[in-house]
């Protein structure tokens, strides 16, 4: 019988939980400066509101691009109710931990949404609650037919429990942890591929999540799971070696053709090329007019 006291393989030496956990704000990682185990505001400030319906309130990270995605496809489908101001929230600043924004959504993530079109402003968080919200306001990407509604159902909340696995598990000790820990890299490792297998064969027999038709399923599950098939999160793609999941990149690449999603992926974009990023959206406009290309003093942008 193996001796309790002995450190399993591959676990790092010279940790004891103690009896009682406290925080300690010098634990490191990319995002140490601004995690806590507390909710609430850490400082006053209202949020800016536009003239549209809709007020968004975002980053474009994976569960941002979702809430983007939707609007613009709506808009394609001449639903102008849809109009919508997209305001930049700097997540690593601490912009989801003012009073204004905790109000509107007291779990301080990103997206959130507020529809001023209602009888009262209606608050709207957690991606997949305002996916659902859109497209029973517009009859749209949701189907009425009980088997493909289920579907879809069922598909879009695999993606908000399956997720946390990819990013605050996967991606946190691979690309952010401030130590590499083999055991938490192959433990996430491993579900992140099993998930993307699950894809994979479902997409296999399947030309969107639900079917037949282009769902709030997919807007869902492509920003993260089209995004890792295609190596663009994490620097994983090696590593994960994600060219072997075929249908599901065949997917990716379908969803990523369409106009209305290269719009959305660049709402609230601050990284990556300039033309692809729009800090902000008030307008269709800026799409042609405020990209960060168009705003860079030319010499910057020449170079």
């Amino acid at each position: 019988m193996a001796d309790e006291t002995e450190t399993p393989e591959n676990q790092p030496p010279g940790y004891e939980p103690p009896a009682i956990w406290t925080w300690d704000k010098a634990s490191g990682g990319r995002f140490a400066n601004i995690n806590r185990p507390v909710a609430g505001p850490t400082h006053d400030k209202e949020l800016p509101v536009g003239e549209h319906p809709i007020q968004l309130y975002s980053l474009a990270t994976p569960n941002g691009v979702k809430a983007t995605v939707m609007l613009e496809e709506l808009l394609a489908l001449g639903h102008d109710g849809a109009e919508y101001d997209a305001w930049l929230i700097n997540i690593g600043e601490g912009d989801q931990f003012s009073s204004g924004y905790v109000e509107i959504n007291p779990n301080s993530k990103i997206p959130v949404m507020v529809d001023r079109s209602a009888p009262e402003p209606q608050r709207v968080f957690e991606s997949a609650s305002i996916l659902v919200y859109l497209a029973e306001k517009f009859g749209a990407f949701l189907p009425g037919e009980l088997k493909a509604r289920t579907e879809t159902f069922n598909w879009l909340f695999w993606q908000m429990g399956s997720a946390p696995y990819l990013g605050g598990g996967f991606g946190h000790f691979y690309a952010y942890a401030p130590m590499k820990i083999e055991y938490a890299i192959d433990r996430f490792a491993m579900e992140v591929k099993r998930q993307m297998d699950v894809l994979d064969r479902h997409l296999a027999d399947h030309e969107y999540m639900a079917g037949a038709d282009y769902t709030i399923a997919d807007m869902a599950i492509w920003p993260w799971y089209g995004g890792m098939a295609k190596g663009v999160l994490y620097d994983a793609a090696e590593f994960l070696q994600v060219q072997g999941y075929t249908h599901l990149n065949r997917w990716a690449d379908q969803i990523a053709e369409r106009p209305a999603v290269q719009r959305g992926r660049m709402v609230n974009r601050v990284w990556g090329e300039p033309e692809t990023q729009l800090p902000e959206r008030h307008d269709a406009a800026d799409f042609e007019t405020k990209t960060m290309d168009k705003m860079m003093p030319k010499e910057d942008a020449a170079e």
